[in-house]
């Protein structure tokens, strides 16, 4: 088995963990066969001293179909 790995950033307005699930949520739409996935980096907005937006970098783990 061989396995391919592509990254995306997922946003939220609610958490790093929401950002995270909108990231593999939207990415399953065109990529099949995602198996895991693994945050790299998190970072996020601030306004007036409130965060107001959390992104994560995900890369995606899934089966390379030959």
């Amino acid at each position: 088995m061989v396995q391919k790995i592509t990254e995306v950033v997922g946003v939220s307005k609610k958490s790093f963990a929401d950002a995270a699930q909108n990231a593999v949520q939207v990415a399953s739409k065109t990529v099949r066969n995602i198996k895991w996935f693994r945050v790299t980096e998190m970072e996020g907005n601030v306004h007036d001293g409130k965060v107001v937006e959390y992104h994560v970098t995900v890369k995606l783990y899934f089966d390379y179909e030959e």
